[in-house]
């Protein structure tokens, strides 16, 4: 389904972009495959790992329609935009869920009936057909509409009663475009942690009418309510970290990531080297699919070019700096999550090899990021503005 190339993407782009304005707006919310990509993009993993950019996928869409032709799927771009902004204010949620998840793993090994009914709904293995079929495509394909993952999420959660982070952890082991923002942060809203006390609760004529009654859940099947799961209120905001400039004069080289492939931007200095870092496994505690790894290497292979492959340590990034005598390297700033987990612990192995390790925001995030600071609706207010800097 999704070509791990820069190529494909384009063409991916190209051909859902006169699909963007009437038929996204009337049928995305339809889990139906045989109408692909009229009424959804399927840009998502190559949006996630930035082989394509926000601003460029606005750009290209707003050449044929106008904003308010477009509306819908720009503000879903905007969705992604938003989840970042608002877990990189605040960290602390990336840092609980790490821990709720590695809770839950701690109890799957000493809870036989957990880990009976956790590996049955991974497997597809339910009571639920609709479920069942969603897992094992979520498994098989790496990809799931996103109705269906509300769907899916809310029947986990409330219907079978495993842990909401278990599920999220799940997704972000299986699909090709699990960003630890966007997938944590949208568990936590079906589950009644992010917004408090709104959960979502999948019902079974809500399942029938956006599948065209593909499934059609038994009345009693799922769950009547969905009471919302006890947690901290969020923290309040904090500032968006501005990134130091880029050293004038010093040998530089470029660090690529599966959180940005930085194919539409110029560093503005003379470049050593680059290589790339690949940190998908790191995505899980458990076993992280080959399909997502795969997926992300190859990307990353394809924006190297040459044959190249990308590490998968922070211990051969060291070793190509020393071997190129760098006095820097510029990396894609990366926000909460796995790569910026890496990032942290490659700055203070690269410091004491007296190399400067330098993270480059992009425009787009600089903009939109800090609107991010309550819900969605303040943050929308704002996209005329940015549709207007970017």
């Amino acid at each position: 389904m999704f070509p791990p190339t820069r190529a494909a993407a384009l063409a991916r782009l190209r051909d859902f972009t006169p699909h963007a304005g009437f038929d996204y707006t009337k049928g995305r919310n339809f889990d139906l495959p045989e109408t692909g990509p009229a009424a959804v993009s399927l840009l998502s993993p190559y949006l996630r790992h930035r082989v394509l950019s926000e601003r460029e996928v606005i750009g290209t869409v707003l050449e044929e329609h106008s904003v308010r032709e477009a509306e819908k799927f720009l503000q879903e771009v905007f969705w992604r935009t938003y989840w970042k902004g608002w877990l990189e204010m605040r960290p602390v949620v990336w840092s609980q869920y790490r821990q709720d998840v590695q809770a839950g793993v701690n109890r799957l090994q000493t809870e036989a009936g957990l880990r009976a009914e956790f590996d049955a709904a991974c497997r597809g293995d339910t009571d639920i057909e609709c479920f069942n079929l969603w897992s094992q495509q979520i498994v098989s394909t790496g990809y799931l509409h996103n109705h269906a993952r509300m769907w899916f999420a809310s029947i986990w959660i409330f219907t079978l009663r495993l842990p909401w982070a278990l599920g999220a952890d799940f997704f972000l082991r299986h699909l090709l475009d699990g960003d630890p923002a966007s997938n944590t942060l949208s568990w936590r809203w079906v589950a009644g942690m992010q917004t408090r006390g709104k959960t979502y609760l999948a019902t079974p004529d809500n399942i029938a009418k956006f599948t065209n009654g593909r499934f059609t859940p038994a009345e009693g099947s799922l769950a009547y309510e969905a009471p919302a799961l006890d947690a901290p209120e969020p923290p309040a905001p904090r500032p968006v970290i501005e990134p130091a400039a880029i050293l004038d004069g010093a040998v530089t080289g470029l660090l690529l990531h599966d959180d940005d492939l930085w194919a539409d931007v110029d560093v503005g200095c003379r470049l050593e080297g680059t290589c790339g870092l690949i940190c998908a496994a790191n995505r899980s505690p458990l076993s992280v699919s080959e399909g997502v790894t795969d997926f992300a290497r190859a990307c990353l292979q394809d924006r190297l070019g040459d044959g190249a492959d990308p590490f998968r340590d922070i211990d051969a990034v060291v070793t190509w700096a020393r071997s190129l005598q760098l006095d820097q390297i510029v990396t894609p700033y990366a926000p909460q999550g796995p790569v910026a987990e890496a990032l942290k612990a490659l700055e203070k192995r690269l410091s004491a090899e007296g190399i400067t390790l330098t993270r480059m925001m992009r425009d787009y995030d600089a903009i939109c990021w800090p609107h991010a600071k309550k819900g969605f609706f303040p943050f929308k207010a704002n996209i005329p503005d940015f549709l207007n800097k970017i």
